[in-house]
C-alpha cells in the first residue's frame, strides 16, 4: 500500500499564518502539522508516500525532506491548481500505478490513528473503504449513509439536508478501481473534482464500498480555533521531560516538556506545555495549552492557551490567551494592563504598547 497526502490549498482561514507559512507546516506541539499526519501514516506500515502540492512545494519540500528522519520515502507531487481531491488522485496516478492506498488529508489531526481501519481494509479489501465520524451538524462536511453491515449507501458533499451525521474525515482507502469513477464523474459547482462524487459512482456501479466509524478525537487544523485545540490536545499526550535548565525560583506542575538549551527563571508554568530548545521564559506564568517555540523570549509575560513560532519576543503581556504569534514577531504590550488579550500576529510583526 502506498499514501496520498493532499497538501495543496491556499489556507484561507488560516491567515495572517498562511500567508508566510504553508497550513500543513503551521506548528501544533511544536511541530509542523504534516508531520503528524506523515507520524500516523508511518503507523499503518506505509512507507511510499506522495504528497500533493500546490506552489509552495519548495517550502513544503523543504521541511519535511526526503522523509528519510520518519522512516518515509517521500515522492513530491504538482498540483498547478487546488482542484479537488478527486484531482489529487489524477495527478499522482504515475507515482500511485496499480497499488492499493491511502488517502490523507495533510491538515488532519487524529491522535488515535487509524491502525484499526487499514486493517479492515486490508482484510476485506472493498474497492473503497472511508473513514466517518458523527458530528452533530454534518453539512459542512461529505457526508454517508450507512448499512448496519457498514455498506455505504448513499453520499453527498455538502448536503444541505443530511443524509446521516457520518461525515467523512478526509481518510480513505482505495484500491484502483476508483480511477474508473474519476474519469466518469464531472466537476462539482464549484469547479473541483470532489471525491464524494467518485465514492458514489463506484456505489451506484455496484463496486464494494464501506465505511468504518472512528471514535477518537478529529480535527481539522484549519482555522486558529481548530489548531489551538489540536495543540493543547496534543500536548496533553506527551511526557514530561526536562532537557533544559528550571531554577529552583520556578514552579512546574503538570505535563511539561523543556527542550534542550531552553531556560526557566523565576516562573510558574502549569501544564501542558512544551518549551522550545534555546527559548527563556523568565519572569512569567505559562498556562495550559501553550506551545512556545524554538529561541523565543518570554519576559514578565502571562500567556495560557497559545502557540508562538519559533523566534517570537514577548513581554509584559499580561492575560494573553488562546493567542498564535507567527515567527520571528516582537510583542511589548506594557506592564499590568489588567485586561484578557486574543492575538493573532502573523510572522516578523512588530507590536508595542506604552506601560
Amino acid at each position: 500500500m502506498k499514501a496520498l497526502v493532499a497538501s495543496g490549498g491556499w489556507g484561507t482561514r488560516l491567515r495572517p499564518f498562511s500567508f508566510s507559512t504553508p497550513k500543513q507546516l503551521v506548528p501544533v506541539a511544536n511541530r509542523p502539522i504534516l508531520e503528524h499526519v506523515l507520524g500516523n501514516i508511518r503507523d499503518l506500515g506505509v512507507e511510499d508516500v506522495g504528497i500533493v502540492v500546490g506552489e509552495r512545494e519548495d517550502e513544503i519540500a523543504s521541511a519535511i525532506g526526503t522523509g528519510s528522519r520518519f522512516g518515509l520515502k517521500i515522492t513530491y507531487i504538482g498540483q498547478e491548481q487546488p482542484l479537488g481531491l478527486a484531482h489529487c488522485v489524477t495527478v499522482a496516478r504515475p507515482f500511485l500505478g496499480d497499488d492499493d492506498f491511502v488517502m490523507y488529508l495533510g491538515d488532519n489531526v487524529l491522535p488515535e490513528g487509524v491502525a484499526g481501519i487499514a486493517d479492515d481494509f486490508r482484510a476485506l479489501r472493498p474497492d473503497a473503504q472511508v473513514a466517518v465520524c458523527e458530528v452533530a451538524d454534518p453539512r459542512a462536511f461529505g457526508v454517508a449513509e450507512v448499512n448496519a453491515d457498514g455498506t455505504v449507501r448513499r453520499l453527498a458533499e455538502k448536503p444541505a439536508e443530511p443524509l446521516s451525521r457520518l461525515a467523512l474525515m478526509g481518510v480513505y482507502f482505495f484500491t484502483p478501481a476508483v480511477y474508473e469513477a474519476i474519469a466518469a464523474i464531472a466537476p462539482s459547482a464549484r469547479g473541483e473534482l470532489e471525491i464524494t462524487d467518485a465514492l458514489q459512482w463506484l456505489v451506484t456501479h455496484g463496486a464494494k464500498v464501506r465505511a468504518s466509524e472512528y471514535r477518537g478525537y478529529w480535527r481539522d487544523a484549519g482555522a486558529p480555533e481548530t489548531v489551538l485545540d489540536c495543540n493543547h490536545r496534543l500536548l496533553a499526550g506527551l511526557r514530561s521531560t526536562t532537557a533544559g535548565e528550571v531554577d529552583a525560583a520556578s514552579v512546574i506542575s503538570g505535563t511539561v516538556v523543556v527542550e534542550t538549551g531552553a531556560r526557566v527563571r523565576r516562573s510558574t508554568i502549569h501544564g501542558p506545555v512544551i518549551i522550545g530548545a534555546g527559548s527563556l521564559v523568565q519572569d512569567s506564568l505559562v498556562g495550559p495549552g501553550t506551545s512556545i517555540g524554538r529561541d523565543c523570549v518570554l519576559h514578565a509575560t502571562e500567556l495560557r492557551n497559545s502557540i508562538l513560532f519559533d523566534e517570537v519576543r514577548l513581554s509584559g503581556a499580561s492575560g494573553v490567551e488562546d493567542s498564535i504569534i507567527g515567527r520571528g514577531s516582537v510583542v511589548a504590550l506594557g506592564t499590568d494592563s489588567g485586561h484578557r488579550r486574543r492575538l493573532l500576529v502573523g510572522d516578523q510583526t512588530r507590536i508595542e504598547l506604552a506601560s
